[in-house]
């Protein structure tokens, strides 16, 4: 039996499943870990939690799938983008990695746009404008805030190729994860020594850069031992979580969106050319298919809303539930289904972590607007899971309009769960959204990945095609659609508005 390991690395925990040849689920385990906000917008966790994490769920994995080591061909590896693990010369964790929902580096993006010459010329290198959550930013941070640190530096990796690392030896990524660090030539699909030159950082600082499905080395004797598998266990490049969880869900061919709600929102659509939008709203990366891109946008307090809603005010209904053995999820969305469309007039501006899509703000702070004694606790979270909606629905026009065709919209991830929040979707969307036979994401997405490398399909949308099906469809009501349809345009309106006193509010935080 040939049976295929995804893992990712994610923000919350890492999760491990194993796939055997046809695509088939044998066994997933997942492990948690904290994270660290040492200041207001900060966001950091240790790199050997990662680590740990993997190794304790790919042993329950394997014990729970009764898998024989030999069995285990190939491994693939996902992870949250954009983190940066920080190595001294003998492979030492100098600091804690900083996370890709961080926002101290705004002062770092823009020594990065004057760099390369103005934010421009800094999209034409490398596809995407200097944002707060790149990786890049937190490059420079570190030699500007942490110069003894920097000095030790000798590699710098993202968080699922740390893992790689303690796999196999090899420092290595793959141009899905690279392309967020805004250090990669998306249109040539290597590093982009023009920028790099520009920052003054060396290019040996950085892994060697993998297609997606391509092997990238194989288990260490020391870490087959660890995991209780074989050396004789392939580990392919993987992808960005984002790329990953496309792979997933079947987003390798022209015409198809998913849309993701986990901690953050991703607005996903895979493309065959580049295609850059020369305002910077919306990323263009390498795809994880090979020879292929895709457009992005991001959300970066999604579900994390909705979670942030959960723990701060309903820590007595979440303990209630847990005794009755009852999902608080289940029963928030059900209190936020009798809310009517609209909230009554009630907005939420999900900027709990600043904003990435379409406002590249650090700045921005979360909001409800409107309330009046009107309002109940289900119009709050009814307003939650429309204002997340709203901002997924602003890349989905971005897309449209440069032209990006979109005949399929795939929900996925943790609030895909919810048929009423795939209602939402359908009806602020105005398109019909379909769910698929799969919920596993980047993990499974990589699983196919690994396959793909390990021989067991001709490419990636080969073993899509083969794996991924559509089981549900969710059409919109024309009627709340038009609620929407007012509603957005005010939505929109609304952070232009704040815009400036969340700088206010900022200084005053300083």
């Amino acid at each position: 039996m040939s049976v295929f390991l995804g893992i990712d690395v994610g923000t919350s925990g890492t999760k491990t499943l194993a796939m055997d040849e046809s695509g088939r689920i044998l066994a997933d385990a997942m492990e948690t870990y904290p994270s660290y906000v040492p200041k207001p917008l900060w966001s950091e966790q240790e790199p050997d939690d990662w680590w740990k994490a993997t190794v304790a769920s790919i042993r329950k994995v394997v014990r729970q799938a009764k898998l024989k080591p030999a069995d285990v061909k190939g491994i693939g590896l996902s992870g949250q983008m954009h983190g940066s693990v920080f190595l001294d010369r003998n492979d030492k964790v100098i600091r804690r990695a900083i996370l890709w929902n961080d926002q101290r580096t705004a002062a770092e993006c823009a020594e990065i746009e004057e760099r390369a010459g103005g934010r421009k010329k800094l999209i034409g290198m490398v596809a995407n404008p200097a944002l707060t959550g790149f990786t890049a930013p937190k490059i420079l941070w570190l030699r500007n805030h942490e110069p003894k640190n920097f000095e030790k530096t000798r590699k710098i990796l993202l968080p699922k190729d740390e893992i790689r690392r303690r796999l196999t030896g090899e420092y290595a990524t793959e141009v899905s994860d690279a392309s967020g660090m805004l250090l990669l030539d998306v249109a040539k699909r290597t590093w982009s020594k023009q920028l790099l030159s520009a920052l003054e950082l060396d290019i040996d600082l950085f892994a060697t850069c993998y297609e997606s499905e391509d092997v990238t080395g194989q288990l260490t004797p020391e870490a087959a031992k660890t995991l209780g598998l074989t050396t004789d266990c392939v580990v392919v490049g993987g992808a960005g979580d984002c790329a990953a969880g496309a792979v997933g869900t079947g987003i390798v061919t022209r015409g198809v969106l998913s849309t993701s709600l986990g901690t953050s929102g991703v607005v996903f659509v895979h493309s065959d050319d580049v295609k850059i939008d020369p305002e910077g709203r919306v990323h263009t990366f390498c795809h994880a298919v090979r020879g292929k891109w895709h457009m992005m946008g991001v959300t970066l307090s999604a579900g994390g809303s909705l979670q942030w809603f959960r723990n701060e005010l309903c820590k007595t209904d979440a303990a209630a539930a847990k005794r009755k053995k009852q999902e608080i999820y289940d029963l928030l969305t059900a209190e936020a289904a009798e809310a009517p469309p609209g909230s009554h007039g009630l907005f939420f501006l999900p900027y709990l972590s600043g904003e990435r899509t379409p406002h590249a703000d650090p700045d921005a702070r979360g909001c409800f607007i409107g309330l009046t004694h009107a309002h109940t606790r289900g119009h709050l979270l009814r307003a939650i899971l429309e204002g997340v909606t709203y901002s997924l629905r602003e890349s989905l026009e971005i897309f449209e309009n440069l032209d990006v065709p979109v005949r399929q919209i795939r929900a996925s991830g943790g609030g895909a769960r919810s048929p009423f929040w795939r209602q939402i979707q359908a009806d602020c969307f105005g398109r019909k959204v379909v769910t698929i036979n799969t919920e596993e994401g980047p993990a499974y997405g990589v699983a196919l990945l690994a396959a793909v490398g390990a021989g067991a399909f001709k490419d990636v949308p080969e073993a899509c095609k083969a794996t991924i099906r559509v089981v549900s469809e969710t059409a919109p009501d024309r009627k709340v659609k038009r609620v929407y349809d007012r509603a957005f345009p005010l939505y929109q309106q609304l952070y232009r508005s704040l815009r400036g006193d969340f700088k206010g509010i900022t200084a005053l935080e300083g």
